[in-house]
């Protein structure tokens, strides 16, 4: 029984939780603690602080560490499997409808003009995480000289050799990584 309500629990926190990690925590709290009561507040916390250091989303890290505490091993893998379920329905159905009306000359309307948009947030994203590395914050900032010269030429570099050479991306991230430590630890 205690199988069914975890992969009944996490198969509702990963149908409602659009938003992220962040979204799902009052929703996470909900099912383990306030409508089961798997966990204290305390508990919940704890497990909530693990799953946003360990690496991979937050909710189904938080679905892991409850089902393993809730019901051991086969407990986190329903509990995980609960989370995951429904994105992946919802994704193999929209894949399904995408292969079955591909065709169409308004599904291929949508899609190129969803296109722009998809560059363009793609492009936004890009650029903010640039501005973050050469000046410390995520937009330009009014004193362009503020500029770290160290990651601007790891950058410089690491953008030459991915366009004149072609080698594997983790392989010049893993050198600007270097790099970055190198320079970092000596200047």
């Amino acid at each position: 029984m205690i199988y069914l309500e975890l992969l009944w629990s996490f198969m509702q926190i990963g149908l409602f939780s659009i938003g992220g990690g962040y979204a799902a925590m009052p929703l996470i709290q909900h099912q383990v603690v306030d409508l089961h009561p798997w966990l204290t507040m305390g508990q919940f916390a704890d497990i909530m602080a693990i799953a946003e250091m360990t690496p991979g989303p937050i909710a189904i890290n938080a679905a892991t560490f409850v089902g393993i505490r809730v019901a051991g091993i086969p407990g986190a893998v329903i509990a995980t499997a609960g989370c995951v379920l429904p994105s992946c329905v919802i994704v193999l159905l929209l894949a399904w409808v995408y292969y079955r009306f591909r065709g169409l000359d308004a599904v291929q309307g949508v899609l190129a003009g969803i296109r722009p948009a998809v560059v363009a947030m793609i492009a936004s994203a890009g650029l903010g995480l640039l501005c973050l590395a050469l000046y410390g914050q995520r937009v330009l900032p009014a004193d362009l000289t503020a500029l770290d010269w160290v990651a601007a030429g790891i950058f410089l570099a690491g953008f030459l050799v991915l366009r004149l050479a072609k080698p594997n991306p983790i392989w010049v991230m893993a050198g600007a990584g270097a790099a970055g430590l190198v320079l970092y630890s000596i200047l």
